[in-house]
Formats: structure tokens, sequence, C-alpha cells
């Protein structure tokens, strides 16, 4: 059989504070529209459906409407998991009818040791623990790390499998060895979420979710898919897709996605980035850091480039902010001459390129009356 292996859609999610739902929305479809293409016979998504435990309205809606889309009107079998943004026990909600449409979405523990069976394959659905489940499942009060708790996990898995079938698992771990991002959620402490590799080794096929870039560890058998989006700077190089998964001949193709926004690092100067010749060259719709060559205080800078490129993560400066020879002369001359509310203003804008908020003019204020008191 064939399936596509996604995982990490965090539906919901901002990117310093823009909303992504609309980018979403057509990435999901782009996945859709290469299960199709690529005549799958089942969708695997590998945990972070959602951002995060008490997801907004809008995200459940869209969650709710490509689901449909595959499972319903489609006719894809689903196979998820939640992971460790996902609440499950608000994601089992309505779990007990949905596997009579051939969506199985596993939440617990107790769930991967009952397999799901798809043509010549038996997929092992185990979703994002605590240690504190397999303690209690196992009543063994040794397991305190996922380390730990993950030897008898797997050894129950194996005691299921049929020999005449391939062996896949679906979880949502960091396993050792594995690279992360900016964007991911550090989940361990002291290396509870670390899996053991070896650990993994009987399964023909591990299909992970949790690291965002599919290259974070390079194993035969073992594959993150990675985020169908770019969820930070530090994701601005990788290339965004699915695996297209043949368990007949056991292997696996990277099917590319392209966003609706790219991300990407201007270098230039404030001229070059303000010229139209400059800008028309490039998706300045884009998400954008831009690395300011300039090294003069430019009034209102990030009001004026987010008319041109409206998703800036960030200004900074290559060289820093220069000082001009009258400013240094009359430097020790401008707590005198001027209000220190009027330096802290001009100080945060020439650092940041940006005017205080009202809100922190607001706050501004009262700390100074609040020190002027004492």
């Amino acid at each position: 059989m064939r399936f596509l292996h996604t995982a990490d859609w965090h539906i919901g999610k901002k990117f310093n504070g823009y909303d992504l739902l609309a980018d979403q929305r057509q990435i999901i479809d782009q996945i859709l529209a290469i299960a199709q293409r690529e005549a799958v016979d089942a969708v695997v998504i590998a945990g972070d459906l959602y951002d995060r435990g008490v997801p907004p309205v809008e995200a459940v809606a869209l969650f709710n409407e490509k689901v449909a889309a595959m499972n319903l009107t489609h006719k894809l079998p689903l196979l998820a998991i939640a992971g460790n943004h996902d609440s499950s026990v608000r994601l089992e909600t309505g779990g007990p009818w949905f596997s009579h449409t051939d969506f199985y979405l596993h939440t617990r523990l107790d769930e991967a040791f009952t397999p799901v069976v798809l043509g010549d394959s038996q997929f092992f659905l185990l979703p994002y623990f605590e240690p504190i489940a397999a303690r209690l499942a196992f009543e063994d009060e040794q397991l305190r790390t996922i380390s730990e708790a993950m030897v008898p996990v797997i050894a129950k898995i194996k005691e299921q499998f049929d020999p005449e079938k391939r062996h896949v698992l679906v979880t949502h771990f960091f396993v050792a060895g594995a690279l992360r991002t900016d964007s991911e959620t550090k989940i361990e402490v002291g290396g509870l979420d670390n899996v053991p590799a070896e650990l993994l080794a009987d399964f023909d096929y591990v299909a992970l979710g949790h690291l965002h870039g599919k290259d974070a560890i390079k194993h035969p058998t073992i594959q993150y898919s990675g985020s169908p989006l770019k969820f930070s700077l530090s994701e601005a190089k990788q290339e965004k897709g699915v695996f297209i998964v043949d368990t007949e001949a056991m292997t696996r193709e990277f099917v590319a996605l392209t966003p609706a926004h790219d991300v990407g690092v201007l270098t230039a100067s404030y001229a070059e980035l303000l010229d139209p010749t400059f800008y028309n060259q490039i998706r300045r719709e884009d998400f954008w850091q831009i690395k300011l060559t300039d090294r003069a205080v430019i009034p209102n800078l990030m009001n004026t480039l987010r008319g041109i490129y409206p998703r800036i993560l960030g200004v900074e400066r290559v060289s820093g902010v220069g000082v001009s020879n009258k400013a240094l002369v009359n430097q020790s001359q401008l707590p005198q001459e001027r209000k220190p509310q009027e330096l802290v203003t001009d100080f945060f804008t020439e650092m940041t390129g940006e005017e205080l908020s009202s809100p922190q003019l607001d706050w501004l204020q009262k700390a100074f009356t609040a020190i002027t008191k004492q």
C-alpha cells in the first residue's frame, strides 16, 4: 500500500503575531491534492494537529473542514495521533464514531497496543504521553523518563506483530540524534523525551512528528515529515513537504509543498528597500527578516517598511546604529536638557526602529510617576 506521511500542522499558530490560518488552509489543500495525485491509500498525521490544547474556534473549524474533505468527501482513511501541543482529552471527543469512516485518531497510550490494519500493514498509533501514563499502565514506579517508559511500550507493541504484515509506528517524540529548530517546544526535562533509535529498529517504517525539519535525523527507516509550513526564522532554508511511503517496496519519496508566503532574510540599505526596482523583483508579501546596512537613525522606520513589506518579522542592524559627532559632543548635556521620558522614547526608537505604543507610553509615565514619588 501507499500512504502519505505528514505532521505538525499546528493549526491556529501565529508567527510573530501574524495569523497563519489562511496559509494553513492553503497548505492542507495542497496535501490533499498530493494525496489524490499520488493515489495513496491513507494519510498519516503524526501529531500536533493544533498549536495549543485549547485552540481558537477558527482553528477547530478549519481542522474539521479539512478532515471532512479528506475523510468524508474523498474517502481517504486518516491515521492521526495527539502530539505534545494537543489536548488528548479534547481531541478524542467523537473518537468512538470516527473509526466507522476509517478515521483513526489515537490520543491515549493504551490505544497504541491495538493496531490499525490497512492493506499489507499494521499501523501502531502511539500518541505523545508523559512517563506517568506508562507507570500507571505497567504498574512500574521505576519508569521515570520517556526513554525508560518506551522499553515496555515498544515490547508490548511488538507482541502484536503479525509476521505476514509490514509494521509501521506513528509517534511524536524526540529521537536520539535528531536536530531541533527554534519553533519546536522543548518538552524534555533532563532528557525526558529522548527516545533511543535502537528501540525502534524492528519497525519497517517509523513516521515521526515533533521536530519541524524533515532532515532532523538521517536513518533508513525513521523519518520526520517536518512541518508543512515554516514557523521560525531558523527554518528559512528548510524545504517543507510530505513523504509518500510505499510499504511493498519499502521506499519513501519526498514531495515538496509551496507556501503562500515563504520565510527569508533581506540584507539591504534603507534606500534599496524603498526602491521599486528592488522590491518588485522579490516576493515582498513573504515573511521577511530585514538586515539593515544603514547605521543612521531612521525616523518611523518600521511603519514605512511595513507599507511595502507587510509581513516583516523584525529589523536588525548589520553594523549597529551610528552616532553623529554632534550627538557625541552634546551627549553630556542631554539629561539636563530633555525629560527622562523623551530620552527613553528616543532610545527605544533608535534601537528597535519602532515607536512606543499608547499602552507602553502609559506604562512609562506611570513608572516615572511612581519613581518621583519615592
